[in-house]
């Protein structure tokens, strides 16, 4: 299996995990989200606080690491993604800034037109 870049895989379609981490993204960024986290800072605290038995406070921080592990891979995915548009729109636009210096718009005009709205395809 050949690794590429999220933004190269799948072509117009997006993958199933593209659309999971899509999701995961816009609902890690919610106020539900948010709580959700301050709802698990707290029960760690309280699990410490309370001195519970050490492998409550095990499991309470492997939860945590395993939620933060997930975050990051999905960060990642989101970063590389944004990248990828920007640098498309950027190619996009020089190669139409160099077709309208040589005369009347043609494919990297309909790139450009393309790539404007990329965010949504990625």
């Amino acid at each position: 299996m050949m690794i590429r870049h999220p933004a190269d895989r799948g072509g117009e379609q997006r993958s199933a995990f593209e659309r999971f981490a899509e999701g995961a993204s816009t609902f890690t960024s919610s106020p539900v989200f948010f709580l959700l986290c301050l709802a698990m800072v707290a029960g760690v605290v309280v699990v410490h606080a309370l001195e519970l038995d050490p492998g409550w406070q095990v499991l309470a921080g492997d939860c945590m690491t395993a939620v933060t592990l997930l975050l990051l891979a999905l960060l990642k995915n989101s970063e590389l993604r944004a990248e990828r548009a920007i640098q498309r729109k950027l190619d996009a636009i020089a190669a139409a800034m160099l077709e309208v210096q040589e005369g009347a718009p043609g494919k990297a005009h309909d790139d450009l037109k393309a790539a404007i709205r990329l965010e949504e395809e990625i």
